[in-house]
């Protein structure tokens, strides 16, 4: 999967910080985000010229047992609330405009044994 940015550096660190990987090293043109999708799919960034101007036809799902805790994170990382998708979750944006879905967990196979889980976050209060 290729995710296309017109700041590759914003759009590196803010993927990986989602997927809890460390920053790949770019080469000006591609950042390849370590294997933590699954068997034979990656996940690259492509710098582009232009800035995101539209909804894009694909786009990644981010499945939770927490929604909001989950929303919140990604918050943090730089993401913003684009809207509520329906009574599942939110539509999020990443700080570059590409849109991606933060859904309750259901119908994936073998969840939570194949969850990737991260520790959790200090709290700002």
């Amino acid at each position: 999967m290729v995710i296309d940015c017109d700041d590759l550096t914003v759009g590196k660190t803010f993927w990986a910080g989602v997927l809890g990987v460390p920053t790949p090293d770019d080469d000006g043109q591609w950042a390849m985000i370590p294997g933590v999708i699954g068997d034979g799919v990656r996940l690259l960034l492509q710098k582009v010229p232009e800035p995101h101007t539209c909804k894009a036809r694909v786009h990644l799902d981010i499945e939770t047992d927490d929604v909001e805790a989950e929303t919140r994170r990604l918050e943090k990382l730089g993401a913003t609330r684009v809207g509520p998708f329906e009574d599942q979750g939110w539509v999020l944006a990443d700080p570059l405009g590409n849109e991606f879905c933060v859904l309750r967990a259901g119908g994936t196979a073998n969840w939570p044994e194949r969850a990737v889980t991260w520790e959790e976050l200090p709290s700002d209060e």
